[in-house]
């Protein structure tokens, strides 16, 4: 069977009042299938993210980070569930140009299961336990893997072959599973259950923790029960700037994660006047490529650990700087700038009828990270630090117990103080030019958010811009006409979006198309 899908295909949003959007159905369907037990968003937004672990674990895992911002009820909060590096990390042990991006000396300590369980503990209706169940049944008796989640897989077989665990976890008869085949993981399967039961401890002070620390033990690395035992997260108040004509806000996480550069991208736009963008098609996206760039380079600059940093958040979004930023923007493209590695996500956005929303972010950075798997777990761990950098005096430079630059960044709109819509677009530094061109089209444009999903994307990668190949000729040619050199890629290249939009009486619940993206409600 060919699974390729040669078609352009329209997707018509979901219209409920309680909603699930997610890259992987099976995953929207468990998250579903609690609000219909009677749970709120929070149980839904945890056992989706458990469900991917399992569904989709080319793109996060159980030794995941994650990060969430959530509507619930009164107020906006954050949460920044990402790990930090391990106490023997010294600077000494890196000497060379860059951090290694696969095996123990990329790992850094696992925050998503202590995500899952603060959600649960501040907001969860259902039990703990009861979040667990479908994954446990998808681990333990097998899933279909669907076709995107089989190339992506596929894709990372050659880089992570020989790490230890990874091939006898991952590999079924010695290669990555087709698509429509069934894949099952019953070490996985017994992991979810002792975090389930242990309600995480065991992952960070208990049998999981102690068999991670036996495996960093044996594979050399400076990674110890200590570590994971140290571990927390935070409760964190998001960052945001208010577009100027039409009154909406638009939220992000603090660093150490990049959501400031989707803002300092957004103001910038708004400082050059909403009607400015309204022209011609390559007119309005010349500005928001310009507009990123200058962001994301001032993210590499001066984004880290939030104690190490030299500049503060309102320092980088300060009106008076952004003015000056907005003054360098040419009619012509500027230089490009390298803006780092790809990365491999989860995102999904969770809304219930009494009004609650969580948009929620997974990750282990490359696809399945690290390549390490612990063994006789199913726990793949993340190569998080990879983020972090080698240079003497930068604020991002790798040390003991520190948080390196995230790349994944949760997203939120509000209105007069009142939710609006959760957001994201997953895959490396795609996400906050995904951000951008999302926010630019629903909010600046008018477009609803399936029709912004849907629409063609482009991607700055070192001195080309990145276009899909639905991107309108007039556009394109208005690029090149401005200075862009631009290439023609992958659908898979341009990150994989869900949102959910607050209605008077319920939801508009989108998702992506270039993934096997679901959006689900009733």
């Amino acid at each position: 069977m060919n699974w390729d899908f040669p078609y352009s295909s329209q997707r018509v949003p979901i219209l409920a009042r309680n909603a699930v959007a997610t890259s992987q159905p099976l995953a929207a369907q468990a998250g579903l299938s609690m609000l219909a037990r009677g749970g709120n968003a929070v149980d839904a937004a945890i056992a989706t993210a458990v469900t991917l672990t399992v569904v989709e674990p080319c793109s996060n895992g159980i030794g995941s980070d994650a990060f969430a911002i959530l509507w619930d009820g009164r107020e906006l909060v954050g949460l920044n569930a990402s790990g930090r590096s391990p106490k023997g990390w010294t600077p000494e042990r890196f000497a060379g140009p860059a951090m290694p991006n696969v095996g123990w000396r990329s790992v850094t300590v696992p925050g998503a299961v202590s995500a899952w369980v603060a959600l649960h503990e501040g907001y969860g209706r259902l039990s703990f336990e009861t979040l667990f169940e479908p994954a446990i049944r998808y681990a333990k008796e097998g899933f279909l893997v669907p076709p995107a989640v089989a190339r992506i897989w596929a894709n990372q077989v050659e880089r992570l072959k020989d790490q230890p665990g990874f091939a006898e976890t991952f590999l079924p008869n010695g290669r990555a599973p087709r698509p429509g085949e069934l894949f099952r993981s019953p070490a996985q399967a017994a992991t979810l259950r002792e975090i389930a039961a242990s309600r995480g401890e065991s992952f960070y002070r208990g049998e999981l923790g102690a068999a991670i620390a036996r495996a960093a033990a044996q594979g050399g690395a400076a990674f110890d029960g200590d570590d994971l035992a140290a571990h927390r997260c935070d409760w964190v108040e998001p960052i945001d700037i208010g577009l100027t004509a039409s009154g909406y806000r638009i939220h992000e996480l603090p660093p150490n994660g990049q959501g400031v550069a989707a803002l300092i991208a957004l103001a910038i736009l708004d400082y050059c006047g909403v009607s400015a963008m309204q022209q011609d098609p390559a007119g309005m996206q010349h500005p928001q490529i310009e507009a990123i760039k200058l962001a994301m380079a001032d993210v590499r600059a001066h984004v880290g650990d939030p104690d190490g940093m030299r500049v503060s958040t309102e320092w980088l979004l300060d009106p008076d700087r952004i003015e000056i930023l907005q003054q360098t923007i040419m009619p012509s493209a500027a230089p490009a700038f390298s803006p780092g590695h790809d990365g491999g996500t989860v995102y999904l956005a969770a809304a219930d009828a009494s009004g609650m929303m969580v948009s929620f972010i997974q990750s282990n950075y490359h696809g399945f990270g690290s390549g390490v798997v612990v063994p006789g777990t199913g726990i793949a761990l993340n190569n998080r630090g990879a983020c972090f950098v080698t240079t003497p005096g930068h604020p991002n430079r790798v040390g003991p117990g520190k948080r390196p630059l995230n790349t994944i960044i949760p997203g939120f709109i509000t209105k007069d103080g009142a939710p609006v819509a959760a957001f994201g677009v997953m895959g490396g530094t795609m996400q906050p030019q995904g951000h951008l061109q999302l926010v630019s089209r629903m909010l600046l444009s008018y477009q609803n958010p399936q029709a912004a999903i849907d629409a063609p994307r482009w991607r700055v990668e070192g001195d080309e811009v990145w276009i899909e190949a639905s991107m309108p000729a007039e556009v394109r040619q208005g690029l090149a006409a401005r200075g862009h050199r631009l290439r023609v890629a992958t659908p898979l290249d341009f990150g994989a979006a869900q949102i959910i939009w607050r209605l008077d009486d319920g939801y508009l619940s989108a998702t992506e198309t270039r993934r096997d993206g679901a959006a689900v409600g009733f």
